[in-house]
């Protein structure tokens, strides 16, 4: 791509004789990266080579004219990736993996400062970095490693805050949507206290201010399903303020 060549000879002061020296060992280059490559793979095309427009030192490589990844710009140059240049994708993760796990890293535990991430969340923020997936698995390894990644930990504290005020079954629908594992939200769900005090005081706001009318109970019960708990649990709570049925 013109602008990784122009900033490459930007940054060079070799003289013309090394210049010269530089071109031919460009194919010997390219030899060793595809020694790196697994057998048997097909070859991929880069097809475009862009700058990032939030970081100048980053590029996005496209293959086959869908974006595959983003690396420095320094290490495109270094491994001399151009447009047209056939590669196989194994060569890619490798050359990023390689360059790029100690930042994708960094960002990663920057990312956890805000508050805790399922596996998912993170996976799809470095992905969104422009990481391929061997790099997230290396990353990931590592955070859970140091006990920064845990979906057990993550659901049941997701479930002991949530749980004041909601029911188990919209807690586990939005654990789903977090992207935690069904057998992480199982267990934090069985661990789940307090229902009857949630319910109650769910149903309790609600009915502030309004009347004990049936209309309002009926309300107030669809209130309650909608808050994520059961017929039952709703149907007690209402009992408690007077009411013999939902509506």
């Amino acid at each position: 791509a013109n602008f990784i060549r122009k900033h490459w000879q930007a940054k060079s002061t070799l003289s013309s004789r090394n210049k010269r020296r530089e071109k031919t060992c460009f194919i010997p280059h390219l030899f060793r990266v595809r020694d790196i490559c697994k057998k048997g793979e097909t070859m991929a095309e880069i097809t475009d080579i862009t700058p990032q427009v939030k970081d100048k030192e980053r590029c996005n490589i496209y293959v086959d004219g869908r974006f595959y990844c983003g690396l420095k710009l320094e290490t495109a140059v270094r491994h001399r990736l151009k447009a047209g240049q056939h590669i196989e994708l194994s060569a890619l993760d490798e050359i990023q993996l390689e360059n790029e796990q100690s930042q994708a890293l960094d960002k990663a535990m920057t990312h956890l400062t805000h508050s805790i991430k399922t596996e998912k969340e993170m996976r799809d923020f470095l992905k969104k970095k422009g990481y391929v997936d061997a790099v997230a698995d290396a990353v990931l390894e590592k955070l859970k490693e140091y006990g920064l990644v845990d979906d057990d930990e993550y659901c049941r504290q997701y479930a002991a805050s949530a749980g004041k005020s909601k029911g188990a079954r919209l807690i586990a629908y939005e654990l789903r949507r977090r992207g935690a594992a069904e057998d992480s939200i199982g267990r934090a769900l069985s661990d789940l206290t307090g229902e009857e005090e949630a319910v109650s005081a769910a149903l309790k706001k609600y009915m502030r201010g309004r009347e004990f009318t049936k209309e309002n109970l009926s309300k107030a019960y669809r209130h309650l399903m909608s808050k994520g708990f059961d017929y039952e649990t709703a149907k007690a709570a209402l009992a408690s303020l007077g009411a013999d049925e939902e509506g």
